[in-house]
């Protein structure tokens, strides 16, 4: 059964998280800062380092582009009709345009594709981080702060300064020490467990009470329902591998990421809204994906 042999074992390292938020209320602040700045960079460096840059890397920068703007301008025709404000836009788009690739996304495509599946979805989630690490970070702090603002946070951003030497190395071939790399690759591979358990202690603080459900409702059909859609159709434009293609769409149909929970947090941009919407959209995304895991399949 695909529940029990895809999502579950995701679920439970959420769990494990939530448990330890509800018995110790852990502080989360500082564990996001160090998962942002220190973790998330080391992932980038060493995932470009190892990636060739080849017709499929460009394939996955291109739709991943195409279905963030997508989504990004579904979300601004919403939240204008419906007359928000500019932090509730902004809080909107972070729960909608950003989607749950990496701490949920790839351990998904690992237990429904195996390794194969992992080596497409590991560089997406990267270009994910890196649309994060821009406009997420921008979102959140326009939200309170104003563009210009936002603009000199996201060039503060750690990760955005990994991308370019990592491919560099890569391009000319030069090799880091093996235990200079070693040491980078082992703070790398604790960003997606790290990341996954701050999900869960971000969940155990969610109060359901106070959730907006109206506007959450909406953000939570776009994000699972519309993205997953708009993957597919903008994926027919392009000359993709069947597999290439299918992890796409489900990494599209992923709930909220956790990082906008944590820019939320960082940059006080609605982060009990936010937090309720990763929340929301985490539940539903059991069945949503169990059901196109089993199309897909």
């Amino acid at each position: 059964m695909v529940f029990i042999q895809v999502i579950l074992p995701v679920i439970l390292i959420f769990f494990s998280g939530y448990i330890v938020q509800k018995i110790f209320k852990v502080d989360i602040k500082p564990i996001s800062t160090v998962s942002i700045y220190v973790l998330m960079p080391a992932l980038v460096f060493t995932t470009f380092y190892t990636t060739p840059l080849d017709s499929k890397l460009l394939y996955i920068v291109i739709t991943a582009l195409l279905i963030f703007l997508a989504l990004v301008v579904v979300m601004m025709v919403i939240t204008r009709l419906s007359k928000q404000d500019t932090e509730q836009e902004s809080a909107l788009i972070l729960l909608t345009a950003f989607a749950n690739s990496g701490n949920y996304g790839v351990p998904i495509v690992l237990f429904a594709f195996g390794k194969a599946g992992v080596n497409y979805a590991v560089p997406i989630m990267v270009f994910h981080g890196i649309i994060m690490s821009i406009f997420g970070v921008y979102f959140a702090a326009r939200g309170q702060a104003g563009i210009k603002v936002a603009i000199k946070t996201v060039l503060k951003q750690p990760t955005n300064y990994a991308i370019i030497p990592a491919i560099l190395f890569q391009h000319f071939h030069i090799k880091i020490p093996t235990n200079f790399y070693e040491s980078i690759d082992l703070v790398g591979s604790c960003a997606v467990p790290i990341v996954m358990i701050i999900l869960g202690m971000q969940l155990a603080e969610v109060n359901p009470r106070k959730i907006d459900w109206k506007n959450i409702s909406v953000a939570s059909i776009v994000r699972l329902v519309a993205s997953p859609i708009l993957a597919y159709f903008i994926c027919l434009l392009f000359p993709l591998d069947p597999l290439l293609q299918k992890v796409i769409i489900i990494l599209a149909a992923m709930p909220t990421a956790a990082t906008t929970a944590m820019y939320a947090i960082q940059f006080n941009t609605k982060p009990q809204f936010v937090s309720s919407g990763t929340l929301v959209t985490t539940v539903l995304s059991f069945a949503t994906l169990t059901v196109l895991l089993s199309i897909l399949h």
